[in-house]
């Protein structure tokens, strides 16, 4: 082996070495930032006035984070009210109730709050949005879907000409309920019937509450469709046509909140993660560039704790 070979290893090797190093001191850092609770919250500096933005994006599911961080708006008097942008087709019923009642708890706290529907605010996120004191939405806006979806099949003929035969065993006839092994009993069927309808009333109600209309006006259109913004502010499901800026002007002429007042963007994870995050992204590059000699491409390559 030659001379140059020799220095060629060595070298990789002390690169290999640097890079872990350089990893663990990250890992470090995120560690103590974790330990020490530094958080990166949605406030402000202390006594720094400013308008908080909340981004409701994708399936909307229960997130204790988004719940706790408006909790902490509510709390914190340098915050003047929230303006929530929503481009959501929808979630679970528990998720969409939980964003609600955070918001309506924001609103009881003295905050207003104002939706911005953006491409689509539909079902859950439709559901979100009436915890608001003000709807907007842009004309072409998809919302409404107000409705309850539960989906099953039934893969019991397909078992059965694989010759499968599944064997269920329940401690009631409602316990496998729906079941893919087998189809819904009509006590099955009657029983889930009773579930969706339950978790319909509920969400007419919230639109009945959140609205301000009547009972019977809201089931005329609680049907599952969809809609427009414009068909929707029609139909009184929302306030009006916009989008954050007519937003601002709302809370400046309504609920004297100057346009002029900074937004800060709602964090819900804390600083600890994001360096951990990072640090990942770190040792994964370290890896794959050092050790297993891939290319690194952010693009490609994404890890997200």
């Amino acid at each position: 082996m030659t001379l140059e070979a020799d220095l060629l290893i060595d070298r990789r090797r002390l690169k290999r070495r640097l890079s872990l190093w350089r990893a663990a001191a990250v890992l470090l850092l995120a560690a103590g930032a974790a330990f020490l609770g530094f958080r990166a919250t949605d406030t402000a500096l202390p006594g720094t006035t400013h308008l908080a933005r909340l981004t409701v994006e994708g399936f909307i599911g229960d997130d204790r984070k988004v719940v706790e961080a408006l909790d902490r708006i509510r709390k914190n008097p340098s915050n003047r009210g929230v303006i929530v942008a929503i481009d959501s087709p929808g979630g679970s019923a528990g998720g969409g109730e939980a964003l609600y009642a955070a918001l309506n708890r924001v609103r009881q706290g003295g905050k207003p709050v104002v939706a911005v529907m953006r491409g689509t605010a539909a079902s859950a996120g439709y559901m979100a949005a009436l915890g608001s004191d003000r709807i907007f939405a842009r004309e072409g806006t998809v919302t409404g879907s107000i409705g309850v979806l539960l989906q099953a099949f039934d893969a019991s003929e397909l078992l059965a000409r694989l010759g499968v035969r599944p064997e269920v065993l329940a401690s009631g006839p409602l316990k496998a309920q729906p079941n893919p092994f087998q189809p819904l009993t009509p006590e099955g069927r009657e029983a889930v019937m009773r579930l969706v309808t339950d978790l319909h009333d509920q969400f007419v109600a919230k639109v009945v509450a959140g609205r301000g209309m009547q009972e019977a006006a809201v089931r005329a259109v609680a049907d599952g469709r969809v809609l427009t913004g414009r068909q929707a502010l029609a139909q009184g499901l929302v306030d009006a046509i916009g989008g954050e800026p007519e937003a601002r002007a709302w809370l400046a002429a309504e609920r004297g909140v100057p346009e002029s007042l900074p937004v800060r963007d709602v964090q819900t994870r804390s600083t600890a993660e994001r360096l951990i995050g990072s640090a990942a992204q770190g040792i994964a590059k370290s890896v794959l560039s050092e050790w297993l000699g891939v290319d690194w491409r952010p693009s490609l390559w994404q890890l997200r704790p």
